[in-house]
């Protein structure tokens, strides 16, 4: 489903030019389940954006279903960020002054899905993460768990075949973290692939297998077994 080949990034710094990803390479199979770890600044979080078509290497090719994304127009690459892939982040990025359904509803405001088929489908979600009590809820009215339940439910809402996310446990207590994946883990069992960025080990575990970066370069790829 995603293959990454020679994927390098650089960015400028100045007058010099500082390698964010140097040669990665990288498959991920439909269905998988994969954790990355390292240190911060390994380059975890650019090929996170890279894989998920919000920026573009600097050399080397990514392909997405067999198809290589360098060719994508910006309409293509708009339609695979709203209906391929979902994206959860550790600062979850809800909207503060309107409620679950209508942050849930955001993405398929996007991709032009109507105002009654939008509410059907933003309560199905919140329901799927176990929010169905909390649709008329603002973001300072729910716990840091239900929020990134929120943030799952928005990046579920459109049926993507992928599942990135960036430390969605980061600011989350033990308890809430563990919800949080054991939603994944679902996730995971009924087919979806998920792309999981973590620095903690008891993260990673939930995964099938776990690559790790050092200063830009993939040093490792085992099982999470191994852990």
């Amino acid at each position: 489903m995603i293959l990454v080949k020679n994927m390098t990034k650089l960015y400028k710094n100045g007058q010099n030019e500082v390698a964010a990803l140097k040669e990665v390479d990288l498959h991920v199979k439909e269905g998988e389940f994969v954790a990355i770890m390292g240190p911060s600044g390994s380059g975890k979080s650019t090929l996170m954006n890279i894989i998920g078509c919000l920026d573009k290497p600097s050399a080397g090719e990514y392909f997405l279903d067999g198809k290589p994304i360098s060719q994508l127009d910006s309409r293509r690459l708009a339609y695979v960020r709203n209906k391929k892939i979902g994206f959860i982040f550790q600062n979850i990025n809800l909207l503060p002054r309107i409620n679950s359904l209508r942050n849930v509803e955001i993405p398929m405001i996007y991709a032009g899905v109507l105002p009654n088929e939008r509410r059907k489908k933003a309560m199905e979600a919140l329901e799927s993460v176990g929010l169905g009590d909390r649709w008329y809820h603002k973001p300072n009215e729910l716990s840091g768990g239900q929020k990134q339940r929120v943030a799952i439910a928005r990046a579920l809402v459109n049926s993507p075949g992928i599942i990135l996310a960036d430390e969605p446990t980061g600011n989350l207590d033990s308890k809430s973290g563990a919800e949080i994946m054991e939603i994944f883990a679902n996730l995971h069992r009924a087919g979806t692939t998920i792309i999981l960025v973590t620095h903690e080990k008891k993260v990673a575990r939930y995964a099938q297998k776990v690559v790790t970066f050092l200063d830009g370069r993939k040093v490792e790829e085992i099982s999470s077994e191994l852990l």
